[in-house]
């Protein structure tokens, strides 16, 4: 799908996941609105992104999401 500027977008049903820090706690955020606990440990943080893409991926019966960055 393109906006009006030619940019890609990705699709609605598409889940980016990301991991935000702030201060000494990171939280996993998706694009779709959904976000996890604040953790001090970053891989708990990707654990907690990677879970709900799999349940996302599970009830939408779909695989169409991008893994957390690290």
């Amino acid at each position: 799908m393109l906006d009006p500027a030619g940019v890609d977008l990705p699709a609605p049903h598409d889940h980016q996941a990301t991991t935000t820090e702030r201060g000494s706690f990171c939280t996993a955020r998706c694009s779709c609105g959904w976000y996890g606990p604040a953790r001090r440990a970053r891989s708990l943080a990707r654990e907690d992104a990677a879970a709900h893409l799999h349940r996302t991926a599970a009830v939408e019966g779909t695989a169409n999401f991008r893994s957390p960055s690290a």
